[in-house]
């Protein structure tokens, strides 16, 4: 199937009230999992790489992103690509030409003005590449010579009425907010402030993004997607069967040099994770 957009997902999910399941990948193995988990539940998906992910690739952009559109194009439901949290200018020059079709800039590390500044200029150029762009705003710091709060700092918050500001003047065309989820979490054990995620849905006309989706129970998963989360991003959790499931292979057969045969049980746990986290958001079937 033809590579999608990241837009054209989001936009079918609002229409049908629901949200995108949004996968971060590392290497070939997470790729193939998280098409055959979406084949499994039988549902579109999105393919993210992060500037981590590059960095670890020795900074190569292209071979991992050239492995997301093959796996796309021979996929049976419908995938997007997308460059998740981008904090250097010349990688989101880069989106294009990958095959990207959108991409999350990050200058939420940022003050307020220079956030603002920076993710304007980063909307600009991205829409004149025809490219959808999201981005995240937290607890804005910087006031009296504090720093940002980090948007997944415990206790970071996302506050309607700068979030507005925000939005109107950059002109993304989504954001990432702070309601309570925290990037790494090896534990489910997250409490998403509902009460807020209710505000911000009803103040921003833009889709709702949350991070950090790993350490939020099931329950709470779905309540948010109720409650206005259009995209949710999972990384940790795919880290975490994988490397559960190569441990528990090798604990089995210490002996094994061959890769193939624990990165196949690793690939496995992995795309089981995607199809039982897309059922619980309920995304709905390609």
């Amino acid at each position: 199937m033809p590579l999608t957009t990241t837009g054209e997902l989001i936009t079918r999910a609002a229409r049908l009230r629901t949200a995108v399941a949004a996968f971060n990948i590392i290497t070939l193995e997470h790729i193939e999992a998280v098409v055959m988990g979406a084949e499994a539940a039988g549902a579109p998906v999105v393919l993210q790489v992060s500037e981590n992910a590059v960095k670890f690739r020795n900074g190569h952009l292209q071979p991992l992103a050239h492995a997301a559109v093959s796996a796309a194009e021979q996929a049976a439901v419908p995938v997007a690509l997308h460059l998740d949290h981008v904090q250097s200018d010349g990688l989101l020059r880069r989106a294009p030409d990958a095959g990207f079709s959108s991409v999350m800039y990050d200058a939420a590390r940022l003050p307020y003005a220079e956030n603002l500044a920076a993710t304007l200029a980063a909307a600009d150029w991205a829409h004149a590449q025809g490219l959808w762009i999201e981005a995240e705003l937290g607890q804005i710091g910087g006031k009296a010579g504090s720093p940002p709060l980090d948007a997944h700092a415990p206790g970071a918050r996302t506050d309607p009425a700068e979030a507005r500001d925000f939005v109107a003047r950059t002109g993304v065309d989504a954001l990432a907010v702070a309601v309570g989820s925290t990037h790494a979490m090896t534990t489910r054990t997250a409490g998403l402030d509902h009460a807020l995620l209710k505000r911000l849905s009803a103040e921003l006309a833009v889709p709702l993004v949350l991070h950090g989706s790993s350490g939020v129970p099931d329950d709470e998963l779905a309540r948010a997607v109720e409650g206005g989360i259009g995209k949710v991003n999972v990384g940790t959790a795919l880290n975490t069967a994988l490397t559960r499931a190569v441990r528990d292979h090798l604990g089995r057969h210490p002996g094994t040099v061959d890769p193939r045969t624990y990165l196949a049980d690793g690939r496995t746990a992995m795309a089981e994770e995607v199809a039982r986290i897309i059922r619980v958001l309920g995304v709905s079937p390609a």
